[in-house]
């Protein structure tokens, strides 16, 4: 039996394989309009084939609780009845392919306002010009150069984006979510609060370890409440901005040890699966990348906090996969590009591994 086909059960949910689609940005949604932010046809098709493909678990890319809280303006958003509605229908069709719906929900921070990557290689867009707005941030301290300097956050507005991670989570129940994760990685607003490379600030929101966590540990509160006790909630952190002295750097960032650290209370506060990723803070970090680089990050969480782990990271193969999860460095796997590349992946590492997954009836003659 293979153990990547294994259900995973977290609190009353049950997973039917431990082989996921990671959250990956389409940037194709409405920029204003009465659609705005809602997902279109190109995001049912993108989703509902990998359901369709055998893969477990859906998580819907970083969809963004606010306005301002959008990467780009052709982001996904769910702040509104419109948004809701549109991703009722995907949920639909994801359940009736076998697979759980998840959706990422995030803030941007000052890493917002920008272009499409592939329009100007995701250029800033300044406030005022075409459909720009002014980021904001922990600390004024653009991304990199060219970018521009976000506002510093009041206390004020932190307790409104804490109310909207909250508003969104009640949303995405109603959308028929089964899943929300917690967006805390890749230098979007969360993650600017934890590191100190980001977050300058000297308020009770800065300087300290305790401090620095404290915003994260207040969505996750109002996120948990908001959420039915019967269904899990999982936090995408980056391990590690890739700054410390280990990684060839001497810059003061969030590292693999605070993330041990920070599991310990993310699990307290009722946190099910930590999704262990990478960097994405400093523009300039030098990442050692190769296949499956992140999965030490998410075995240590795993060993020495006691929380549940999803590995990410050039996990291309199915015994790769296969390994991960036999070998107990993860409790899931979570794919971004190779499923771009194959939809269909789940099925094809199952038949390779001697495994049974889902397969719609109106392909049986392709299996």
């Amino acid at each position: 039996m293979s153990a990547l086909f294994e259900p995973l059960n977290l609190r009353a949910l049950t997973i039917p394989n431990r082989l996921w689609m990671a959250p990956m940005c389409q940037y194709s949604a409405a920029p204003e309009g009465p659609e705005q932010g809602a997902p279109g046809d190109w995001h049912f098709q993108h989703l509902v084939a990998r359901a369709a493909g055998g893969t477990g678990l859906i998580l819907a890319e970083a969809t963004a609780v606010s306005p301002e809280g959008r990467i780009s303006p052709y982001d996904l958003g769910l702040w509104n009845d419109t948004q809701t509605a549109a991703f009722r229908r995907i949920t639909d069709a994801l359940k009736a392919q076998n697979s759980v719906p998840g959706i990422q929900i995030a803030h941007a921070g000052r890493k917002a306002s920008t272009e499409r990557p592939w329009v100007d290689r995701g250029a800033p867009i300044r406030p005022g010009e075409g459909y720009g707005w002014q980021p904001v941030a922990p600390s004024p301290l653009a991304f990199d150069d060219g970018h521009t300097a976000p506002a510093e956050l009041s206390t004020e507005q932190l307790a409104t984006i804490v109310e909207e991670f909250a508003a969104t989570t009640r949303r995405a129940l109603d959308a028929g979510f089964q899943v929300v994760e917690i967006h805390g990685a890749h230098g979007y607003l969360i993650n600017e609060f934890l590191s100190p490379f980001t977050n300058r600030r000297t308020d009770a929101y800065g300087g300290s370890y305790e401090n620095r966590t404290r915003l994260a540990l207040e969505i996750v509160d109002a996120v948990r409440a908001a959420w039915p006790d019967e269904l899990p909630l999982f936090f995408r952190i980056s391990a590690t901005d890739w700054l410390s002295e280990d990684d060839g750097d001497d810059r003061e960032g969030w590292t693999a040890d605070d993330t041990v650290r920070f599991a310990r209370d993310l699990k307290e506060h009722g946190v099910d699966l930590l999704d262990t990723s990478s960097g994405g803070n400093a523009p300039d970090a030098r990442i050692a990348v190769g296949p499956g680089y992140q999965v030490p990050f998410a075995e240590r969480v795993k060993k020495e906090a006691g929380l549940p782990v999803g590995a990410v990271g050039l996990i291309t193969e199915a015994q790769q996969a296969e390994k991960i999860v036999t070998d107990g460095q993860a409790d899931a796997v979570l794919l971004g590009r190779e499923l771009l590349r194959s939809p269909s992946f789940a099925q094809h590492a199952a038949r390779e591994l001697g495994a049974a997954v889902h397969v719609p009836p109106q392909y049986h003659r392709a299996v």
